[in-house]
């Protein structure tokens, strides 16, 4: 903040709000940690039990631990991405680890590259459910057929929202750029 701008009391207690967030995303950071212990137990469990299971079962567990990855992926851009467009700057410029999409994220960016998280995270369970029922049979498969049915449309929806939530920032961005000169 610049020393010749001064805030009101009011505008500067709702400017200073956005700490309250603080605690959300260290939770998130937990969270990150307990994700990190499942893949650990999950790996562990792959690689003692590997010569029993069958080539669908190894797939599964792979699909599991991907799965894994993908969340912890999600969270790191909503912690990482949330706290530099919601709270304050992490002056990571010129850091050699610096994420390449946090130079260009706004709440925009970060709403579309979550809906295309969520879509991958969905697309993983869905192919989990179709190789389980596969390796299952019809009559062990804890799915029934209602249920993979609204998994794939639930599926769909994600689809779609991620369809709409791009076409709604590419709308709204070109609202903001220069009118073009007509001829």
């Amino acid at each position: 903040m610049s020393s010749n701008t001064s805030l009101s009391p009011l505008s500067s207690l709702i400017f200073a709000s956005r700490w309250l967030q603080l605690p959300l995303y260290l939770g998130l950071i937990l969270a990150q940690c307990v994700y990190v212990f499942l893949f650990g137990k999950e790996l562990w469990h792959l690689i003692h039990s590997a010569t029993q299971l069958t080539e669908q079962l190894i797939m599964l567990a792979v699909l599991g631990l991907i799965d894994v990855v993908m969340i912890s992926n999600l969270l790191v851009m909503v912690i990482v991405g949330g706290y530099e467009t919601f709270v304050s700057r992490l002056r990571l410029h010129n850091h050699p680890d610096q994420p390449e999409w946090l130079s260009h994220v706004n709440a925009s960016v970060l709403k579309v590259k979550l809906a295309m998280a969520i879509i991958g995270i969905s697309s993983i369970h869905l192919l989990k459910t179709f190789i389980e029922i596969g390796t299952l049979g019809s009559e062990g498969s804890k799915y029934t057929e209602a249920g993979v049915l609204w998994q794939t449309i639930i599926h769909c929806v994600f689809i779609l929202s991620a369809i709409g939530i791009a076409w709604t920032d590419k709308l709204m961005s070109n609202g903001h750029s220069k009118p073009s000169a007509t001829h």
